[in-house]
C-alpha cells in the first residue's frame, strides 16, 4: 500500500523529536532506515561507533513499530551503496509520494540531498534540525558583524535565552564561568565510583558479532562495548552519573590519570550526537542536581557550558565556514601521521595510553583529545587531513560537524584563530601537572634535550620558533615569545635542533 510520505531518519537522529517524526502520521507515512556502506565506511570508523549506531538504530525501529509505523529497514548485510539507493529501495518496494528528512550534520550529505529530488522523482523536503538550540540562522545572526566568535560570549547568550543557572538576567553566583577551579589534577583524592554497564540484549550481541566480522580491521575491542542503545538505558546513564560523578566532575575534569578512562566524566556526548538523548533536558537534569545540593555550583556549570555553549557552538561554527573550514592549514602542517597513531605503540606513556584507549575503547576524555594528542600533533606539524581523518574515525560521538572545528580549530590552531584565541600548545610540564602518566614512561618531562628528555618538551620550543613570526602578532603570545628571545644563541640552537632529532626519529619515539 503507497504511503503518502516517506521519513528517511538517519543514524545520528533517533530521537522522538525529530522534525519529521513530531508531525507525522503512522497511518500514511513510511520511515526508512538504513545501514549503508557509504556512511559506515567513508572514515575507518570505530567499530564501537558502528555497533552502537546499528543497535541503536535496530531499537529504534522496533519503538517506532510499537508506535504504528511501518518501517522499511535495510541491514548492512544489504549492501545498500548509499542513503540515496536505500531510499529508491523503499520507493520501489513501498512507494511515497514525497520524502522527508532531517538536515544532516555533514556538508558532504546536505550536499548530496541536494540532488534527491531529481533521482527519486518526487518532492524532497529536508527539515530543520530542530534538536539543537541554536539554529543555524541564530548562529549566523549571532555572528554577524562580529570580528572574533568567541564561544564564551555565545556561552552566556544561550545561557540568558535558557535560563539555565541564571538569577534574573544575572548568572548563578555573580560569574559565567568557573573554569578556574575545575583545573585539578586527581591523585587518589576520592574514589572513583565504578560505572555499571547498560545492558546488552539479543539484538546487540547480535550486532556486535556482525560488525566484529564485517569490520575486522577497524579499531574498536567490542569485547569492552558498554554504550547504551535506546533511550531509556541512555536516560539511565545520565542519571548514574548525576548521582554519583556529577560531585567531582568540575574539580577533576581536566584530569589525567593511570588509573580510569573515566574518571568522573559524564559519558553522554555519543547519546546527545546520535538522539538518544536531547541537551536541553540533560543541561535542566544537571541544573537540577545543583539546585538540590547534589553537586557544586562549579561542576554545573562546567558541565552546562560543555553541552549549552561548546556543543551548539562548534556546531554553528562548522556551518558558518563551511565548506572552506575543511581546507584551512594555517601552520603549513604537512607531516605524515605516525603508524603508531593507529596502534598506541609509542614510549610517550600519556599518548600511549590516550592512544590506546581512543583505538580500543572509542573514548577519551577532551583533555586527553585536546592537551595530550592534538597538542603532540600541532607540536610535530602531524598532517592536517589526516589528523581530522583519524579523529573522525576514532571515537564513538565523532560527526564531522562536531570535529571539524575541535580539530582543525581547537587543537591544530589550522584555522589560523577563527575558533581559538592562541594556539593550544604545551610542555611535558603541562601533562606532568595534571595527571600521574609521567611516573611510568621512560621519558622524563624536567628534561628538554638529551637523552630521555621529554618529546613534547622540545618540540614545544620547536613550535615556538618556526611559527614566531606568526605568534608575535598574538598578544596572548607575547610572555612565551619574550621568554625564548631571551635564551642565548647556543641554548636556542641546541633545544631547536634536539627537536629535529625527534622529528626525524617520529616513526620510533
Amino acid at each position: 500500500m503507497n504511503k503518502t510520505t516517506g521519513i528517511l531518519v538517519l543514524g545520528d537522529q533517533l530521537s522522538w523529536q525529530h522534525p519529521a517524526l513530531i508531525s507525522a502520521d503512522p497511518a500514511d507515512a513510511v520511515v526508512i532506515l538504513a545501514e549503508v556502506v557509504e556512511e559506515a565506511t567513508y572514515v575507518r570508523h570505530n567499530r564501537h561507533k558502528i555497533a552502537l549506531l546499528f543497535s541503536a538504530m535496530r531499537h529504534f525501529a522496533v519503538a517506532l513499530r510499537e508506535r504504528g509505523f511501518q518501517v522499511e529497514y535495510y541491514a548492512f548485510e544489504e549492501a545498500l551503496p548509499t542513503l540515496l539507493a536505500a531510499c529508491e529501495r523503499a520507493q520501489a518496494q513501498v512507494g511515497f509520494n514525497r520524502l522527508v528528512v532531517c538536515e544532516p550534520g555533514e556538508y558532504r550529505l546536505r550536499e548530496q540531498m541536494q540532488t534527491w529530488s531529481a533521482a527519486l522523482e518526487r518532492e524532497v523536503e529536508i527539515l530543520e534540525d530542530t534538536r539543537f538550540l541554536s539554529s543555524i540562522e541564530d548562529f549566523s545572526q549571532w555572528a554577524e558583524g562580529r570580528k572574533q566568535l568567541r564561544m564564551e560570549y555565545f556561552y552566556r547568550e544561550m545561557r540568558k535565552r535558557y535560563a539555565l543557572l541564571m538569577e534574573g538576567d544575572q548568572p548563578e553566583g555573580g560569574k559565567w564561568n568557573y573554569d578556574a577551579e575545575n583545573r585539578s589534577g586527581w591523585r587518589g583524592q576520592c574514589e572513583i565510583p565504578e560505572r555499571p554497564t547498560p545492558p546488552q540484549d539479543a539484538m546487540t550481541r547480535e550486532v556486535i558479532k556482525a560488525v566484529n566480522a564485517a569490520f575486522p580491521d577497524n579499531p574498536g575491542d567490542l569485547s569492552t562495548f558498554r554504550w547504551a542503545v535506546t533511550a531509556e538505558d541512555a536516560a539511565d546513564e545520565l542519571s548514574w552519573f548525576c548521582t554519583h560523578a556529577l560531585p567531582y566532575f568540575g574539580t577533576y575534569q581536566d584530569a589525567l590519570t593511570e588509573s580510569s578512562p573515566w574518571l568522573f566524566h559524564g559519558l553522554i556526548s555519543m547519546y546527545l550526537n546520535c538522539g538518544l538523548l536531547e541537551p536541553l533536558a540533560v543541561c535542566e537534569r544537571v541544573e537540577a542536581a545543583y539546585r538540590k545540593g547534589d553537586c557544586s555550583l562549579a561542576a554545573a556549570e562546567g558541565f552546562i557550558r560543555q553541552v549549552l555553549g561548546w556543543r551548539e557552538y562548534v556546531r554553528g561554527l562548522y556551518w558558518h565556514h563551511m565548506p572552506d573550514y575543511k581546507t584551512h592549514n594555517t601552520l603549513n602542517a604537512t607531516t605524515p601521521l605516525p603508524d603508531w597513531f593507529w596502534t598506541g605503540e609509542t614510549d610517550m606513556q600519556c599518548l600511549s595510553r590516550a592512544l590506546t584507549q581512543s583505538l580500543d575503547l572509542g573514548y577519551a576524555h577532551h583533555i586527553q583529545r585536546l592537551m595530550v594528542i592534538g597538542n603532540f600533533a600541532l607540536l610535530a606539524g602531524l598532517d592536517v587531513t589526516a589528523v581530522c581523518e583519524w579523529y573522525l574515525a576514532v571515537y564513538v560521538d565523532a560527526y564531522e560537524w562536531v570535529e571539524l572545528p575541535n580539530t582543525p580549530g581547537m587543537a591544530l590552531f589550522a584555522d589560523g584563530g577563527i575558533m581559538a584565541s592562541k594556539p593550544y600548545a604545551a610542555s611535558g610540564k603541562y601533562i606532568q601537572k595534571q595527571g600521574d602518566h609521567c611516573k611510568a614512561c621512560c621519558y622524563d618531562p624536567k628534561k628538554v634535550t638529551g637523552d630521555g628528555a621529554c618529546p613534547y618538551n622540545s618540540l614545544y620550543w620547536h613550535f615556538i620558533d618556526r611559527h614566531r613570526e606568526l605568534l608575535s602578532a598574538n598578544p596572548r603570545m607575547g610572555l612565551i615569545l619574550g621568554g625564548w628571545r631571551k635564551r642565548t644563541d647556543d641554548n636556542r640552537a641546541a633545544v631547536v635542533s634536539w627537536a629535529d632529532t625527534n622529528l626525524l626519529r617520529l616513526a620510533s619515539l
